[in-house]
């Protein structure tokens, strides 16, 4: 609202002047807070350090040590307490910044990317997902625009938005490896690769041979966008259940930490992941077939088809591993599950 006369900005400008002794009255406060914050930080994480080197120096102390039936009985008990230390420490860290990785340091050299908040780690989390999604959805409008038309500048724009989101990728999951996320080395090496077969796409000369693959190509982009919609919207639900329910670690990606009730969307996902990963074995077929028998054809091709199978052996391989991984964990879930109620009726029968 505008104020009607000089004599009223006069007055305006003094309450706020006022009012200004109280904001920087807040913010030495704050900045009080925030160097003790740092001292704290500095000094949990030097403890931290000394709980792990002192364990390391005992564990090596007891290897070398030739150990009665007694001994053993008390160092089984002692390593039980190595693993709920190592547990809680775990934990800890979670709440303390943490050194970027080495691609990280190379990126954005030592600026600090920890997320301490946990509502931040939701939302940057969050963030990722959408970011990934609405690249699939204009990666999916370009490929269903190429499949129908012949623009080389549509093709070049279509790999320049593949190069630089996969490279984005590779930094976004650093930064979520930084903070918790369990992320397998595969997917994080999977990005990696991904930009480098884009990087040689985006430099494929035109040329028989890309004529040849660029239709299979193309509907080969739909597929795996509309893969990854659905990759999203599971993500979605994992990650809003695991909110709901008070999970603490809302940067591990959702292949990780599965429940239950995660199997039923994931049954359903699993055909749709195989069917990608079946179509990176054609494509690494069909353009190890054009090497072979067009004796013109550029070494992207030959490169490419190298890149595509290791795609899909990599893929596959990771995706089969993690399958009877989560099945015991799952049933271990249950026995735990189980047990509680068993205990807990137990309880209940002797204060009747």
């Amino acid at each position: 609202m505008d104020l009607p006369s000089v004599d009223s900005c006069l007055e305006r400008w003094d309450e706020i002047s006022a009012e200004f002794k109280t904001v920087e009255g807040l913010n030495k406060v704050y900045i009080q807070k925030l160097e003790e914050l740092c001292d704290l930080q500095a000094k949990c994480v030097k403890e931290i350090s000394h709980q792990k080197y002192q364990m390391g120096v005992i564990k090596r102390s007891l290897k070398k040590l030739n150990l009665s039936d007694e001994d053993r009985v008390r160092v089984e008990k002692m390593n039980r307490g190595f693993d709920l230390r190592n547990a809680s420490i775990i934990e800890i860290e979670h709440a303390l910044p943490k050194p970027n990785g080495m691609y990280l340091k190379i990126i954005l050299g030592n600026v600090n990317v920890s997320i301490l908040n946990k509502n931040e780690k939701f939302k940057y989390k969050d963030e990722y997902e959408k970011f990934k999604l609405i690249l699939s959805v204009i990666g999916f409008l370009l490929s269903v625009i190429n499949l129908f038309t012949n623009i080389r500048m549509l093709e070049l724009l279509l790999m320049f938005l593949l190069v630089w989101y996969y490279c984005t990728l590779t930094i976004r999951e650093s930064i979520l490896k930084v903070n918790g996320s369990k992320i397998k080395g595969w997917w994080r090496l999977h990005h990696f690769i991904s930009t480098a077969a884009s990087a040689v796409l985006l430099i494929w000369p035109l040329s028989p041979a890309w004529y040849l693959f660029r239709p299979q190509f193309m509907v080969f982009n739909v597929y795996i966008s509309f893969v990854q919609y659905l990759q999203f919207r599971y993500q979605q639900g994992v990650l809003y259940r695991l909110k709901a329910l008070g999970e603490r670690h809302n940067m591990d990606i959702t292949i990780e930490g599965f429940h239950s009730w995660m199997w039923r969307g994931l049954g359903f996902l699993f055909p749709f992941l195989f069917g990608g990963y079946i179509f990176q074995l054609y494509n690494a077929y069909s353009l190890f077939q054009l090497a072979r028998t067009d004796p013109n054809a550029p070494w992207q091709v030959a490169v490419l088809a190298a890149l595509f199978f290791f795609l899909f052996l990599g893929n596959t391989i990771t995706t089969l591993s993690v399958i009877p991984q989560k099945i015991q964990e799952n049933k271990r879930r249950k026995e735990g599950l189980s047990k509680t109620e068993e205990n807990h009726k137990a309880d209940s029968s002797k204060d009747d």
